[in-house]
């Protein structure tokens, strides 16, 4: 058995509750330990996961968040230098499952976050199972 952390960046309560009940779920299933620990927003996630990796205390990580466009710039700097910061964690060898929903509207959100459609927290655990599989593998 493994244990992950889950890091949401909590924004949007509903859509977050259902992502990470999906990343649970498929941790839980393949006999994982799960930890949640919240930040305030998807920027913090790969600063948090990078931490995190520094207490050994964790096998893998899934990055949970959404980020609806606005009327701003800001959605493309949250959005591109977020997937930045786990990218180049995964990189340099974590487990890392990217679950951090980037969307045009809050319908597209809900398809993609509820574990009854297309389980975006639950892809991003099985990702980062996956991840961590090959990191056992190689090492």
């Amino acid at each position: 058995m493994a244990k992950f952390l889950i890091v949401e960046a909590r924004f949007y309560d509903h859509l977050n509750d259902m992502l990470v009940a999906g990343a649970s779920a498929a941790l839980k299933s393949a006999g994982h330990e799960v930890e949640v620990i919240t930040v305030p927003g998807a920027l913090e996630i790969p600063g948090t996961i990078a931490l995190a990796s520094d207490s050994d205390l964790y096998d893998g990580y899934v990055a949970i968040g959404v980020v609806i466009r606005g009327e701003t710039y800001h959605f493309e700097i949250v959005a591109g230098e977020s997937a930045r910061g786990i990218m180049a964690l995964t990189m340099d060898g974590m487990a890392i499952g990217n679950g951090i929903l980037t969307v045009e509207n809050e319908e597209q959100a809900i398809v993609r976050a509820d574990p009854k459609q297309k389980d975006k927290g639950g892809e991003a655990a099985k990702a980062a199972l996956a991840l961590f599989a090959l990191k056992n593998r190689f090492s």
